[in-house]
């Protein structure tokens, strides 16, 4: 069973998208994997977070929990990890997020109808042909804010239906489309009658397929796919948020006897960054200053994100903790543009003084003046 996501993030239900996603981000980071070695319990609530942010942050998927509880999820819709088996091989996880054998919950709320006879496209109708949709399918990676500061190409391999080759995803031994199911015409389903009630159950002679395969395809034994192993490059691109999701669309399983292969998700989370926080696409740093170069003014030499040397220029007079704006030199915001980088000053206290720089100082700090602030 999932777990109630709101009680997961400790929000509530009427909770706003911007106090879900400021719910989610402090415990994704109390519960990340970098920060928790070796510690299952954290594994399985970093999961949690993920799997109900994964709920909560979608409209759709949000109101068919409100409306159904887990029922809405049943079956492999939900944003529950393992459902179908776990087709990667580096700890990711398998989703069935509206295809395969129930189609989203216009399907679930279908299923629940036809016992009272209100089959058909709409609830209201006679059914088209009922091919289904492969699964879609899901992973999750981890990369480091420079990653996603240039972009770059994750390779995902994992084993999961594809055509049949042999076939070409008809099921066929001659490799050509199966015909039309004479019994049910194309729907998969047949209609009787019990007393007052009309019921709707899957079609005897084609197993609600809506096709009648008479010689099947002897590598795919008739489903028109076979289990592989695949590699997949999914192209991250500059700038990209955290907690966004890429979507490939067809790159999902196939289809059984030739329907809709399903899609492909990429979910990325970005690892924090010892010296950048970004905030938007903008970046703030924190750099110590001497004394003298904030009092009397200079430049001083920072690292960017992007490997380079930035000589940056400080005015006299600058205080302990202003923020220096440094214009192109954030995060890419995905136009060809970039946002800025914040630099917040700190100070350099010396440790260790000569005698005279001792004097010196003693010196300064004896020299009276009108303005506040000076020591």
């Amino acid at each position: 069973m999932n777990k109630n996501p709101y009680e997961v993030l400790g929000v509530a239900k009427d909770a706003s998208d911007a106090d879900i996603k400021k719910a989610y981000h402090k415990l994704v980071m109390k519960y990340h994997p970098d920060k928790n070695p070796g510690d299952k319990s954290a594994e399985e609530k970093f999961k949690e977070v993920n799997n109900a942010f994964d709920i909560l942050k979608d409209p759709q998927k949000r109101a068919a929990y409100d409306r159904y509880g887990d029922a809405a999820f049943a079956g492999g819709n939900g944003a529950g990890a393992g459902f179908g088996g776990n087709p990667f091989g580096n700890g990711s996880f398998h989703f069935n997020m509206g295809g395969g054998d129930m189609g989203g919950m216009e399907d679930i709320l279908r299923e629940a109808m036809r016992g009272f006879g209100f089959g058909g496209a709409g609830f209201g109708g006679g059914r088209e042909n009922t091919q289904q949709s492969g699964r879609d399918l899901l992973d999750e990676v981890v990369i480091d804010l420079k990653d996603a500061y240039f972009g770059k190409t994750h390779t995902v391999k994992f084993t999961s239906a594809v055509k049949c080759d042999k076939c070409d995803g008809h099921g066929t031994a001659d490799g050509k489309p199966a015909k039309t199911c004479s019994t049910c015409g194309g729907s998969g389903y047949v209609h009787t009658r019990q007393g007052f009630f009309a019921v709707e159950t899957p079609c005897p002679d084609c197993n609600g397929l809506g096709k009648k395969i008479d010689k099947k395809c002897s590598q795919c034994d008739g489903t028109g796919t076979i289990n592989k192993q695949r590699t997949l490059d999914v192209k991250i691109p500059a700038g990209i948020q955290d907690g966004a999701r890429l979507r490939m669309a067809g790159m999902g399983e196939a289809a059984r006897n030739g329907g809709r292969a399903g899609d492909f998700y990429l979910d990325i989370r970005i690892r924090p960054d010892k010296t950048f926080q970004r905030i938007g696409n903008d970046l703030l740093m924190h750099k110590d200053i001497d004394f003298t170069t904030l009092a009397l003014g200079g430049e001083i030499e920072i690292d960017t994100l992007d490997d380079k040397k930035l000589s940056v220029k400080i005015s006299a007079g600058t205080q302990v903790g202003e923020k220096l704006r440094v214009r192109g030199h954030g995060m890419p915001n995905g136009r060809g543009g970039f946002g800025d980088l914040y630099i917040e000053t700190g100070i350099v206290i010396p440790k260790k003084l000569t005698e005279k720089q001792k004097k010196a100082l003693s010196e300064f700090a004896g020299i009276k003046s009108d303005k506040k602030g000076w020591f």
